[in-house]
């Protein structure tokens, strides 16, 4: 008898109690719409921190293709969480990853390393493949780092664009080529300058003053005058004519 006054009561339970049931025993992500640098993007987080960028107005796509990815399901929020949002926030605006959160649980060790390594790149600035792998210890692992980079889940703010091709070239991105030069130029690169280096073949540039020689992006070599800049090839044509590398972008790597 009571089991069947139990069963009377039973009512659906709303539709929002499995979701939120999932996303508190961290088997869901969450996430909301936020605008980024290239327009609308979707922002999934968990509680270790923000798990994925998508540059998407789709929702349904986005949910489809997370679930895929990630093999666990992903719901609509009201918000970010507040240290989250600020991150997020903050992240966006200086153009740097600083202390926003991201669940790098689920990457290899490697991946990790070179998406680490990449958020180092400061904004209006860039960095070949090798470079990646010579800095993480790692100098024959360069199609290894394309890899790691073309399957980074959180674009955008481990600034992956920021990472071109050994002779110089944009490269792909996994947004597409115009995707990629749009980010880099509202970062305030001259991708066309960069362009024209490569299409000429100098990897390297320093100045006659003070006989360092630089990625041509970097800050310092952005200082130099025209004047006073001298191209090179490659490392070795630099240090035949005396210069030294740069400390701060490291163009030769140990």
């Amino acid at each position: 008898m009571i089991e069947e006054n139990l069963a009377e009561l039973a009512t659906e339970a709303p539709g929002t109690v499995l979701p939120q049931v999932l996303l508190e025993t961290d088997l869901a992500d969450g996430y909301v719409p936020h605008s980024g640098p290239t327009g609308a993007m979707f922002v999934s987080f968990n509680k270790r921190g923000v798990s994925s960028i998508t540059l998407d107005d789709d929702a349904a796509d986005f949910e489809d293709r997370f679930e895929i990815q990630f093999g666990r399901p992903v719901f609509p929020v009201a918000e970010l969480p507040p240290k989250l949002s600020r991150g997020l926030d903050k992240a966006l605006a200086t153009k740097r990853l600083g202390t926003l959160q991201i669940d790098w649980e689920g990457m290899s060790e490697f991946q990790q390393a070179v998406l680490r390594k990449t958020a180092e790149i400061l904004p209006g600035e860039v960095r070949p493949y090798s470079w990646i792998a010579k800095e993480i210890g790692n100098p024959k692992a360069v199609r290894a780092v394309g890899t790691a980079l073309a399957r980074n889940p959180v674009p955008i703010v481990v600034p992956c664009h920021r990472v071109v091709r050994n002779d110089g070239h944009l490269g792909n991105y996994y947004y597409g080529t115009d995707v990629k030069r749009a980010v880099l130029e509202a970062e305030g690169m001259d991708v066309d300058t960069l362009e024209g280096l490569a299409d000429r073949g100098i990897k390297l540039t320093g100045s006659d003053t003070t006989h360092i020689f630089c990625n041509p992006t970097c800050r310092d070599a952005r200082r130099t005058t025209k004047r006073h800049t001298v191209e090179f090839r490659n490392e070795s044509e630099a240090r035949r004519a005396g210069y030294r590398p740069c400390q701060h972008c490291r163009p030769a790597v140990a």
